[in-house]
């Protein structure tokens, strides 16, 4: 199973979460790739994923299933390239954007699961993964809020969540939708820029259930959780925004104990994670 993340230096705290949750329900060998960079915008500089930080991640999993991999790509000269300037001083990093260059790697596989770091996995993703793309370009779920306020095609809800998508690599590259979406990027401001332009661009898009990408609550037959953030009405209106890589604040404030087997793996590997990324 082909995995992607993307994203600067502090990265690997989610990855490592996720990567573990995935190593317990999937049976098949994994494939992970990290597009990462160094990127700059407004006085701020984003770090790539630090090499060392890679190779303990890769130990990690080889120790878990000798199959699996994890290769890091550092895509710095892509972005530099085609930065996406109207968006570099958005509350966004621009490390989300990274998988939009995803399409001018050659090592790429035809077929890839990309995660935003913040996705756990709680069964068997494999009907998921397997599936016919039927031609479409990505396979997603709706974007819990997101649905109710933009619009792009004839069916009445088609805002799709871009933390958890199939790409069908050839696909993309046949009708030039994450070059096309790179441009847009470059030229104008968009809320939740990446996402916004691949909604706005895809020729073909399939929706999924929203066991594959649940941005609310753990429901009996969730296959893929999101951790994003989520609005509250009581007892004053607010935001809150959890991590699985803050055990503490997934039980206190979540009350959530489903992945305690996984968070007490992330505990012991963490600090050895950290002193990776300073080797």
């Amino acid at each position: 199973m082909n995995i992607l993340y993307s994203g600067d230096a502090h990265i690997g705290d989610g990855v490592l979460v996720s990567v573990l949750s995935l190593l317990k329900h999937v049976q098949e060998p994994l494939h992970i790739y990290i597009l990462t960079a160094t990127m700059a915008a407004d006085g701020q500089r984003w770090a790539p994923l630090p090499d060392s930080t890679a190779a303990y991640l890769s130990r990690v999993v080889s120790q878990r299933s000798p199959a699996s991999t994890v290769v890091k790509i550092d895509v710095t000269d892509l972005f530099n390239a085609e930065p996406p300037t109207a968006n570099l001083a958005t509350r966004f990093t621009p490390g989300s954007m990274l998988r939009l260059y995803a399409d001018e790697l050659p090592q790429m596989p035809d077929r890839l699961l990309y995660l935003d770091t913040d996705v756990l996995c709680r069964r068997d993703p494999a009907a998921f993964y397997s599936q016919d793309f039927h031609g479409a370009e990505f396979i997603g779920v709706l974007d819990h809020y997101g649905k109710w306020f933009f619009h792009h095609g004839w069916r009445p809800f088609d805002y799709v969540n871009s933390g958890v998508l199939l790409l069908n690599m050839p696909r993309i590259k046949e009708t030039g939708l994450f070059a096309k979406a790179r441009v847009r990027c470059q030229q104008r401001k968009m809320f939740m820029p990446d996402q916004s332009a691949l909604n706005k661009l895809a020729v073909n898009k399939r929706l999924a259930p929203t066991r594959y990408n649940e941005q609310h609550t753990l429901k009996d037959d969730t296959v893929l959780q999101h951790f994003s953030t989520t609005l509250h009405l009581f007892p004053w209106f607010h935001t809150q925004t959890v991590k699985p890589w803050q055990p503490e604040a997934m039980h206190s404030v979540l009350q959530l104990h489903a992945y305690d087997d996984i968070l007490q793996q992330y505990a012991a590997l963490a600090p050895a994670l950290k002193g990776s990324s300073h080797s």
